[in-house]
């Protein structure tokens, strides 16, 4: 069964989408976090329940987090991908807060070369986890930013929001 509801966050309302499990704290593996005008963001269908209470672990996680009392997020993921794009996601999970990368090294990091840094930003755009899995923290090897389904000013509020000169020279790279 799938579930969906609505948190309103300094970015604008988030969707939160999730499906019914067994083994998640609260009973709801998060599948999407989607924002006002994002390109590939979900939109609620047909069939989908509005269950706010059943999103009220993963709501209060991500109020943490834009209050500042979370630097990480603790909740199952119910997300799809192929093995590339999961192999690039669990490589995002692995970013710690306040701290960027750049793609080349995100590719150097799972083990491709660095000729598969856009296969590696096709993934990272195709996240459908905005904020709670980091691919804001992911930037351009100069240090600017690049690419967010969320935009730019999201990705930069974001970054600014974890302590990050968002594309100016004080970005430190992991």
């Amino acid at each position: 069964m799938t579930f969906y509801t609505t948190i309103d966050s300094p970015l604008g309302e988030l969707l939160l989408v999730g499906e019914e499990s067994e083994t998640a704290e609260g009973g709801t593996a998060l599948a999407s976090v989607s924002m006002p005008g994002q390109r590939t963001g979900e939109a609620v269908q047909d069939g989908w329940h509005h269950a706010p209470d059943a999103f009220a672990v993963i709501t209060a996680q991500l109020r943490s987090y834009f209050d500042g009392g979370r630097t990480s997020f603790d909740i199952e993921y119910a997300a799809r991908g192929t093995e590339f794009q999961q192999r690039v996601w669990r490589a995002l999970d692995a970013l710690p807060y306040g701290t960027t990368t750049a793609y080349g090294r995100l590719a150097d990091r799972i083990g491709v070369p660095r000729s598969a840094v856009r296969a590696v930003a096709a993934a990272i755009g195709a996240n459908p986890l905005l904020v709670v899995r980091p691919c804001h923290r992911v930037i351009g090897a100069d240090g600017a930013l690049t690419g967010y389904a969320g935009g730019l000013d999201r990705k930069r509020q974001l970054l600014l929001h974890e302590g990050q000169a968002a594309g100016e020279e004080a970005v430190r790279v992991a």
